[in-house]
């Protein structure tokens, strides 16, 4: 590659064109599919829609749409056109939709047929025109294939330029525009390869939302960088339609949020573990090794059977569940990160993980911990590096909040680092909760030691009057099915287990860490897009 020409987005899909042009670039399962070759030719044509709507390099265009290969060509459109990619939660409330097409004062949108109605009435002056996702599907790929042309930036464009606004799903209820540039996403993407090894014959199975950086850099671009193949599912990742069309990719590589990986382990292993053949045994490390592997073998064959990476981010992993994957030598990865840094600052491989830790630093990128407490060494991760993002869109007070005039950008969570480099991640900042005796307590570990009773699917962990109160979600079909046999009503049941489970977790909780009280949460907790409970809501 000539080192006068800009790393940026357009530059890496043309090199990938010119280096794969007939392998698989992007297709859904049971449904369209594209080479190197038909991307470039498809991006191109897209890129004149653009044109025709006056879009200029600078301009901000939308993103709203389910995952499916057309989304890629979309992004990489815009790109090519100098364009800012805006991509948006497709899970969001239309009002939050049309907040962000004014915040943004986007001047075009690529809209799904399923989410135009989101736009619907709504008063917005700076949007020229729309184009639907489902015709990008039905555009002809050129006999000629020839788009190499389109695929140059603009001028002026270069690895510094602004490339997307991506806006988060906070759960405080208020989303905040990072700027990421070019530098930013790709530098990201490639330093994750120290981490994971990936190249062209590797086949991506995509669950998770374009619209979050997580998916979109190392989902989309890297494999793309690569020469891999993505593919995308048209209906919500559930069972019933992940296995089929795990069966059907045999994907090599995933990435998942922990909730995906925690409700099979809870519906499909956590049963087997408890049976009462083998539950008097599970507690002898030899034979709980060996069932765990061969739990772990038929694991990977509902996988499709040729998973050698499933990259797990976003949240914090239960315990138990990553106690287990250790067992079964289960070849999954960890990372850590933020939309701000572009995703990813922290990770590590299938065997270099550590139990409970977030990995060591990628490659390039500084972590350290500000304020230190002697006693512990935790206090504020801050990260440096070029995977920082620009700023905040349009606040440049909160910008100057969250990155120090020295780069250094606060991440808001409280952890840790290890003598050998692993990072371990506390809880946020802004929920940890000070103990009478001044002890730090974090609502995450005890929601984390919660979340373990297999009665519990998830919880929230809070103060009241100062005393620590916990809202638990349970399983509620579980419960059913072990009181079925009785006469009285399962519900009689649900205070006598929940005293139960506090009394059992409060054993294996420190002093100033108890629970006071368990609270039923009958309704599952609202999240956000991305299945972070909306903790605000729950509060007392």
């Amino acid at each position: 590659m000539d080192p006068n020409t800009p790393e940026t987005l357009p530059a890496i899909l043309r090199r990938s064109v010119l280096s794969y042009p007939d392998r698989m670039a992007l297709a859904s399962v049971g449904g369209p599919s594209y080479t190197y070759s038909d991307l470039a030719a498809l991006v191109s044509s897209t890129r004149s829609r653009l044109a025709s709507l006056g879009v200029a390099p600078g301009d901000r265009v939308a993103i709203i749409s389910e995952n499916r290969p057309e989304w890629g060509i979309a992004y990489f459109a815009i790109q090519c056109q100098g364009a800012v990619a805006v991509p948006i939660l497709p899970d969001f409330h239309a009002n939050e939709i049309q907040h962000i097409l004014r915040h943004s004062d986007c001047v075009a949108a690529f809209v799904s047929e399923r989410l135009m109605p989101k736009l619907d009435d709504a008063a917005l002056p700076s949007l020229r025109g729309t184009i639907a996702m489902e015709a990008l599907a039905e555009q002809d790929v050129p006999a000629s294939r020839s788009g190499m042309e389109a695929l140059m930036e603009p001028p002026g464009v270069t690895e510094d330029s602004l490339a997307t606004i991506v806006y988060t799903s906070g759960t405080t209820g208020f989303s905040k525009g990072v700027m990421l540039s070019h530098r930013n996403i790709i530098f990201d993407a490639t330093a994750v390869r120290s981490i994971v090894d990936i190249s062209s014959e590797d086949r991506m199975l995509s669950i998770l939302p374009l619209a979050h950086t997580y998916e979109c850099t190392l989902g989309l671009l890297l494999p793309l960088m690569l020469g891999a193949s993505v593919y995308y599912i048209d209906k919500p990742p559930s069972a019933a339609v992940l296995l089929p069309a795990m069966t059907a990719v045999r994907p090599t590589i995933m990435l998942s949020v922990p909730l995906v990986i925690e409700k099979i382990y809870k519906a499909r292993i956590q049963p087997l573990l408890a049976k009462a053949s083998v539950r008097s045994l599970v507690w002898f490390p030899p034979f709980r090794n060996f069932l765990s592997r061969l739990i772990g073998r038929r694991l990977l064959r509902s996988f499709g059977g040729s998973l050698q990476v499933l990259a797990i981010g976003g949240a914090p992993l239960a315990t138990d569940v990553e106690q287990f994957l250790r067992e079964a030598r289960f070849p999954y990865a960890i990372g850590y990160g933020l939309t701000e840094t572009s995703p990813l600052s922290a990770g590590s491989g299938p065997g270099a993980t550590r139990l409970r830790s977030a990995g060591r630093p990628i490659l390039g990128v500084d972590i350290r911990i500000d304020g230190q407490d002697p006693a512990t060494g935790e206090g504020e991760i801050q990260v440096k590096g070029p995977n920082v993002m620009l700023g905040y869109y349009r606040d440049p007070e909160r910008t100057r909040e969250t990155i120090n005039p020295d780069g250094w950008l606060r991440t808001g969570d409280l952890g840790c680092i290890g003598k050998d480099g692993y990072l371990f991640i506390k809880g946020r900042l802004k929920n940890l909760i000070l103990g009478p005796s001044g002890k730090n307590i974090y609502p995450e570990e005890i929601e984390s030691a919660l979340n373990e009773f297999d009665l519990v699917v998830e919880s929230v962990v809070f103060e009241q009057q100062s005393k620590l109160i916990a809202r638990a979600h349970l399983n509620y079909e579980e419960i059913k099915r072990r009181f079925a046999h009785g006469k009285s009503d399962y519900r009689e049941h649900v205070g006598a287990i929940l005293e139960d489970i506090r009394r059992q977790v409060n054993e294996r909780l420190a002093h100033f860490s108890r629970l006071h009280r368990i609270i039923e949460q009958s309704e599952p907790f609202e999240k956000t897009p991305t299945q972070k409970i909306k903790r605000h809501l729950y509060g007392g």
